[in-house]
C-alpha cells in the first residue's frame, strides 16, 4: 500500500477510472454480442440498429482513449462486414 497521501488519492483515481473503463468495455462487448446474434438469427433491420449503437459507443470509447484507435477500427469494420453479409443475401 501506498505511503504518501499523494499515491492513495493516485490509486482512488486509477481504481475508479479501472472502473468505469471496464463498465464501458463490457457495455461495447454486449452490443457487440448482440450484433451477431441479430445476424445469426438473420433480422437484418435489428442487426443495423445494432451496429449503429456499437460503432457509436466503440468511437466514443476510442476517443476517450478506452480503446486503441486500430483496435477500434478493427472492431467496427468486421461488425460491418458481418452486417454487410447479411444485406447481400
Amino acid at each position: 500500500m501506498p505511503t504518501k497521501n499523494s499515491a492513495f488519492k493516485s490509486l482512488r483515481q486509477s481504481k475508479k477510472r479501472h472502473e468505469r473503463n471496464k463498465k464501458i468495455k463490457s457495455d461495447i462487448t454486449a452490443l457487440v454480442r448482440k450484433v451477431r446474434k441479430a445476424v445469426s438469427l438473420k433480422d437484418q433491420s435489428k442487426s443495423s440498429e445494432w451496429l449503429k449503437q456499437a460503432v457509436k459507443k466503440i468511437d466514443k470509447a476510442s476517443q476517450k482513449g478506452i480503446l486503441k484507435k486500430n483496435t477500434a477500427a478493427r472492431k467496427k469494420s468486421r461488425l460491418s462486414k458481418l452486417v454487410n453479409s447479411l444485406n447481400k443475401k
